[in-house]
């Protein structure tokens, strides 16, 4: 019965977080975006101790319910793994292993030293629910999208429009094919090994796991009615259960229920932890070992926690400084020196430090604005650019959705008051200097009324009108950059702010 409540659960979780990676309208967000913010590293990263106290006293009861019902990622490879499975003589194709302390504690450390220098790209790679994220938007979102586009089409010539069609594009090569590559390797770890990601590698796995060690709520063996045949270890994906020994590593187990469901000695049951097990003679090495190795995880546990949890205070207790302008460059081609971020990231540090690229905000943008950045220092982060749609003052999805306060819930009214960046003329691309016709395209759709239209020749009124920008005012939405008829560069552009300003 546990078993299936599990697996219930982790079916309603992991398909309503998809949906939010999918959803290009915006409602299953009204809904259900808090499974987003409840992740564990977004918690962290915004600060939000209650959600981070509520999953820790959640693993504390009942073990790494988390990985097994919340986390996409490893409701995803428990899937892969089931199909597997369902092969003949691979049922029960899973043994024993010890666990690798030095590489799961190694991973942990790196993960925290890269979080607290701003190493964005490394958390990334390392997150889960980042990981899953960049799954669902580059390798699900477009097959979705395309089976959408095929019932508008089919729906229109019945002459219904319930549905319609949306642009399928590439939103950045060198992310899809990080995310293609992440795919096929957790494919391949879930296919033969099932758990081997989370418990070697993930770095969210190993801190719950060390929570697990102690949790009230536990598989148990029942050593007089266990008679050694080994299919709960067999049938453990985690790999944790050394049937032979009757001893389980609570750090790695997950709470799936597998093992209770899989005994046919009912010498298994998940129950209060009421008594410690036996412990071996102080003259048995091996007891020895075991102990100096709890002793080096619990300390490098301790130490990448308390790294983590200064980090975190430091960063909420960030202050917000003026800054200046960057330097502008006469360019032909949109290249700016310095990137656009959105209205609530607060400005490029902010959002190096809180971004975890999970990929809900690009995915949820309707304007085609933000897409992933191909850089390597800020790979993965949402950037904005403007080719396809301009940054709408009236839409602030972006920052309704981020769960990790990379991009701060503000209002309509805020974001218009906010200069991500400023407007550059270009001159050598004006339509009215280039073809001698009257334009006035940005300033007649400039929001904040930026922009003005004056005399090229200040001693001759009737001369070509070009555009004037005021930098003041001009808030970097880029509306004058995307409806700008130059063709193929257009005439103006937007170079982006490293710290946001208020106007």
């Amino acid at each position: 019965m546990l078993r299936k409540i599990r697996i219930a659960l982790a079916a309603v979780f992991f398909t309503l977080i998809t949906l939010l990676f999918l959803d290009f309208t915006g409602t299953i967000h009204a809904w259900f975006g808090w499974l987003a913010k409840i992740q564990f590293l977004p918690a962290v990263l915004a600060v939000n101790l209650g959600v981070v106290a509520a999953l820790v006293v959640l693993t504390g009861l009942f073990g790494r319910v988390y990985c097994s019902v919340i986390c996409p990622l490893g409701v995803m490879q428990d899937a892969v793994s089931w199909v597997s499975g369902r092969r003949k003589k691979r049922k029960y194709r899973f043994s024993y292993s010890p666990a690798l302390s030095w590489l799961r504690y190694g991973v942990l450390g790196v993960f925290v030293i890269a979080l607290a220098a701003g190493v964005g790209s490394l958390v990334e790679l390392l997150a889960p629910y980042s990981a899953y994220g960049r799954i669902a938007s580059n390798l699900f979102a477009p097959v979705w999208s395309w089976g959408n586009n095929l019932l508008a089409y089919m729906a229109e010539r019945a002459d219904s429009y319930a549905f319609y069609q949306t642009e399928v594009w590439l939103k950045s090569l060198p992310v899809f094919i990080v995310a293609a590559v992440s795919f096929v390797v957790l494919t391949v770890l879930a296919w033969r090994n099932g758990r081997t990601y989370c418990n070697t590698v993930c770095p969210v796995g190993t801190v719950l796991g060390f929570i697990a060690r102690y949790s009230l709520f536990r598989p148990v063996i029942d050593t007089e009615k266990c008679n050694g045949c080994t299919l709960c270890s067999r049938k453990c994906k985690a790999s944790c259960i050394n049937a032979r020994n009757h001893r389980i590593d609570y750090s790695r187990c997950v709470s799936c229920m597998d093992c209770v469901g899989t005994c046919k000695h009912d010498a298994l049951h998940y129950r209060l932890r009421t008594k410690r097990l036996k412990p071996k003679a102080a003259n048995d090495p091996g007891s020895r070992v075991d102990e100096r190795q709890i002793d080096a995880a619990r300390r490098s546990f301790l130490t990448g926690v308390g790294v983590l949890a200064a980090t975190s205070v430091v960063r909420a207790q960030e202050k917000k400084v003026d800054g200046g302008l960057a330097v502008i460059a006469d360019k032909k081609i949109p290249r700016r020196t310095t990137p656009i971020v959105p209205p609530g990231a607060q400005g490029l540090r902010h959002m190096a430090q809180r971004c975890t690229g999970c990929q809900l905000c690009v995915s949820v943008c309707p304007n085609g604005v933000l897409r992933p950045s191909g850089k390597l220092e800020t790979l993965m982060q949402p950037e904005s650019s403007y080719e396809r749609g301009y940054c709408r003052p009236e839409c602030t999805k972006c920052s309704e959705v981020c769960p990790a306060g990379a991009i701060l819930k503000i209002t309509p009214a805020d974001k218009s008051a906010i200069q991500v960046g400023h407007a550059v003329w270009v001159r050598a691309n004006c339509v009215p200097l280039t073809d001698g016709v009257e334009c006035g395209n940005c300033a007649r759709h400039c929001p904040s009324g930026a922009i003005t239209m004056v005399a090229s020749d200040p001693d001759n009124p009737d001369s070509p009108k070009i555009p004037a920008v005021n930098a003041e005012r001009c808030i970097g939405c880029g509306a004058c950059e995307n409806l700008c008829p130059a063709r193929p560069f257009s005439a103006i552009y937007v170079e982006g702010h490293e710290l946001h300003r208020a106007i």
